[in-house]
């Protein structure tokens, strides 16, 4: 499930760790105050942006751009992964978040997509950690692209998927 780094297939994916890397420079994670949006408007859409809360740990939604918003089956804006019960621990979203508060490191996966819209099959995403005081991770930044059932049969085939539409 989970991939390296080195096998992001979205451009978007790797726009978004090539700007993470970016704003942190030579610490080991960059702050929410230096993500900026204007810098990222093409990626905006497929940001997710998580509060890390403690004692006991926790993560909501703090911001759910709109490309995830379509894809959610209902709003999730301010809500705790402890009230959904798809995405309390022991769920696999709890985990990969518990892994990048504890790694302190981007972690990229790839699932099978069990959302609204039934053209499609899977998801890859990227979480990587924020920390405001550069050591203790407050906010996971992620990015999500959706993979539609035409673009991975292309995709199989070695076809650019621009050839089916």
């Amino acid at each position: 499930m989970d991939g390296a780094l080195t096998d992001i297939r979205s451009p978007i994916l790797r726009q978004a760790l090539a700007y993470w890397n970016d704003k942190r420079g030579a610490r080991a994670m960059p702050a929410r105050a230096d993500i900026d949006p204007m810098e990222i408007i093409q990626i905006l859409p497929h940001v997710i942006l998580l509060d890390v809360l403690r004692e006991p740990l926790d993560f909501r939604y703090r911001l759910i751009g709109t490309v995830n918003e379509e894809h959610m089956s209902e709003p999730y804006t301010g809500r705790r992964f402890s009230e959904l019960p798809h995405q309390c621990a022991p769920s696999r979203i709890w985990s990969c978040s518990e892994r990048v508060v504890r790694d302190k490191h981007p972690l990229r996966s790839d699932i099978p997509y069990v959302g609204p819209k039934r053209d499609f099959t899977s998801v890859e995403d990227i979480m990587m950690p924020l920390a405001a005081d550069g050591a203790t991770v407050d906010m996971i930044f992620v990015v999500i692209e959706y993979v539609q059932k035409r673009a991975e049969v292309a995709a199989s085939l070695d076809t650019p998927a621009t050839i089916f539409g």
